[in-house]
């Protein structure tokens, strides 16, 4: 009986997490698609981020050729 308790308490929870007992977005539309502007370029930024935290936009300094603006 306990497991089906705890079971129905993290079914619940993570209903509750996903949208679908409570809203993520406001019911009104102006507010809502304010939220929805800011959550898609917050997913835009996060690629550049991504690739300066991995150094992938810069050129590679291994090869003889410089094309970073370097010593040549």
């Amino acid at each position: 009986m306990k497991r089906y308790i705890l079971l129905a308490s993290v079914g619940l929870a993570i209903a509750c997490n996903t949208g679908c007992l409570l809203n993520a977005y406001s019911s009104d539309p102006t507010m809502r698609m304010k939220a929805l502007m800011n959550q898609s370029e917050d997913l835009r930024q996060i690629e550049q981020e991504w690739a300066r935290i991995w150094f992938t936009d810069h050129p590679s300094h291994l090869t003889n050729e410089r094309v970073d603006g370097g010593l040549q």
